[in-house]
């Protein structure tokens, strides 16, 4: 079939096999011009591995440090008729790409929530690596089913004390307009928390531990954005900030649970990304798009790969470590500087929609949308017909 973008409001419905191949070779280039990542993990267990951060991480551990890696997603492969997600083609050319190098990698799809798939995952840990000295938590979800009660629970992107009325890059139409987000209840708080926060991060690193697949002084992070003033009512202060909050609470927990074996567990503060979670967040897309404009003026601008390769080099497995007050590794201290911030503040007072453009990097964002997608790349025909049923060797 010939596939072309199919974009209902913030999704995009549909990816294009060759396209997705082409972004992940992109990454794997990047990580391997960087060199060998000196005291790099060997065997690493990464959730959520097919899109965004998760997806770097496992690039970055196989192509930069000859990891041995084990992926957990929940992807749709293609069928003859309906293209298959683009986490199930990212995770298909990540494959191809570590078996032509001779490097171990196998994936298991399913709810990685649930007690099945944990045991699986151990079980295959105990067969093929014996432990993991690394483990990267880097799910995203808007719901979870508890897997111990069977309930199921959702998460809602909202402020916490009253609603918010805020300038919004109304995507689908091209203007800027005014969003107004209604205040969360009790419930809806809880509820987020429980789908995004530390929660499943501790159960996974739990389970691990009891069945002694964790290695000696092993690492493990979840990634969280933190922001500042201008993301806060929507993001640091709201319902989603309250569940990376809870990350938090996780990995202290997690220090303790795992100290007989010198464990150490992190939150990793990250850039603002375009992903398919970003996308769906009001505010973002007008915030990253300004920010686009700042960051790549002043050639500081980083994208997801360069963030996970930096956070590895520089925070994980570097020297000196960064932290912010938090306490959480400080990858993104270029995006939060006074002087780039103060600079996207102006452009989001001053932005309208017949200055778009001119104001703000709008055509960059789209762009790094649809490559999330497998579209927009140059080296790609997309006249070209392909079939969209693509096999994941190693699937578990």
């Amino acid at each position: 079939m010939v596939i072309k973008p199919k974009i209902r409001g913030f999704i995009c419905t549909n990816a294009h096999p060759v396209g997705c191949a082409a972004h992940v070779q992109e990454q794997i280039d990047y990580v391997k011009a960087q060199g060998p990542i000196e005291n790099g993990p060997k065997n690493v267990l990464v959730i959520g591995a097919s899109t965004g951060y998760g997806l770097a991480s496992r690039i970055t551990a196989t192509f930069g440090a000859g990891a041995n890696t084990l992926g957990i997603f929940f992807e749709k492969e293609g069928t003859e008729k309906r293209t298959g997600s683009a986490g199930w083609y990212n995770t298909a050319a990540f494959q191809a790409a570590a078996e032509d190098a001779g490097v171990y990698s196998k994936n298991i799809n399913g709810d990685a929530f649930s007690n099945e798939l944990k045991q699986k995952t151990i079980e295959t840990i105990k067969a093929d690596l014996g432990k993991v000295d690394l483990v990267i938590y880097s799910l995203a979800s808007p719901r979870r089913t508890d897997p111990e009660t069977g309930e199921v629970y959702s998460s809602t992107l909202k402020p916490i004390g009253e609603a918010i009325t805020t300038k919004n890059l109304n995507t689908s139409k091209r203007v800027i307009d005014e969003v107004t987000v209604e205040a969360a209840n009790e419930d809806e708080i809880a509820n987020t928390v429980k789908v995004m926060g530390g929660e499943d991060w501790e159960l996974w690193i739990n389970a691990l531990s009891e069945a002694g697949v964790l290695s000696d002084n092993f690492k493990t992070t979840a990634y969280t954005y933190i922001g500042k003033e201008l993301t806060w009512p929507i993001y640091g202060h709201a319902t989603i900030g309250k569940a990376k909050e809870d990350l938090d609470r996780a990995a202290s927990a997690i220090k303790t649970s795992t100290s007989s074996i010198n464990g150490e567990a992190y939150v990793s503060s990250l850039n603002a990304v375009v992903t398919q979670a970003s996308s769906a967040i009001p505010i973002m897309p007008l915030y990253i798009s300004a920010l686009f404009k700042v960051m790549k003026e002043d050639g500081t601008y980083e994208g997801t790969i360069e963030q996970i390769h930096g956070l590895f080099t520089e925070n994980l497995y570097g020297d000196s470590p960064r932290f912010d007050d938090g306490g959480h590794l400080f990858q993104n201290y270029k995006e939060l500087e006074d002087n780039v911030q103060a600079r996207v503040q102006t452009v989001w007072d001053t932005v309208d929609t017949d200055t778009i453009d001119e104001l703000t990097d709008y055509v960059s964002y789209h762009g790094e949308f649809l490559r999330l997608f497998g579209f927009g790349i140059d080296s790609v025909d997309y006249e070209a017909d392909v079939s969209a049923v693509v096999d994941i060797n190693n699937l578990v």
